[in-house]
């Protein structure tokens, strides 16, 4: 009996049968995992104290700079960064994001503002850093976004940027679906799940240059210059 089942569910005919649909549910389960732990967390997801990003990109700014935060979302990187930098804005397209981080906001120094920060004018902005914790790849047409926020009267000095991005050779699964064919992304809104090559590439295109990095838990952490022309 125990060979009959072994022989009914391992070979390639089952194994092509039930491969789609058991990595449907790989996906899925990873997404309801994660409302779990939030829900069990008092709705603030773990890996904030497993990762610890924000630890890197408060490492990374200096006392005193005023710090832009893209894609902000409800404030929890910013109100971090807001005990070192002098000034932080940060900056949302999310209504809901927004109002959520303004009544959370428990900084003199931090300011927020609901747009769109790819076609935001920034009049009257001056920052010493831009900060951008897994928002890049949510961005569709990233190289003009960043060739453009370079170019802004909005710099102290030299461009410079915190970058963290996810990156698709985090898990052999991940390229596994890619390779059948199906979703393979976190977040259905990703334009982009990134090899390293290509991040280094798409910086260059941008005329920008990756001073240092690292990666932990499937993600690239940059610090980059940008180069005025």
């Amino acid at each position: 009996m125990k060979s009959l089942f072994k022989s009914f569910f391992f070979n390639r005919f089952t194994a092509k049968y039930f491969l789609k649909s058991t990595l449907f549910l790989h996906s899925f389960l990873y997404k309801f995992l994660t409302k779990l732990a939030i829900i069990h967390n008092n709705g603030f997801h773990p890996k904030h104290k497993i990762i610890k990003y924000e630890e890197w990109f408060l490492n990374n700014i200096y006392e005193g700079w005023v710090i832009l935060d893209i894609g902000s979302n409800t404030g929890f990187l910013s109100q971090k960064l807001a005990k070192k930098a002098s000034y932080i804005y940060g900056i949302d397209i999310d209504e809901i994001h927004i109002k959520k981080a303004i009544s959370l906001n428990l900084s003199n120094n931090v300011s927020y503002i609901c747009a769109d920060a790819t076609s935001y004018d920034y009049d009257g902005i001056k920052i010493d850093c831009i900060v951008m914790s897994n928002v890049l790849e949510h961005i569709e047409y990233r190289t003009k976004f960043l060739t453009s926020i370079i170019s802004k009267d909005i710099w102290k000095t030299k461009p410079r940027f915190l970058i963290r991005v996810p990156m698709i050779e985090r898990d052999w699964v991940v390229k596994y679906k890619q390779s059948l064919g199906l979703d393979y992304r976190l977040d259905t809104t990703h334009y982009i799940e990134y090899t390293f090559d290509e991040f280094l590439e798409e910086l260059k295109e941008a005329n920008i240059s990756i001073i240092s990095h690292t990666i932990r838990f499937g993600e690239i952490y940059a610090v980059c210059e940008g180069n005025l022309k």
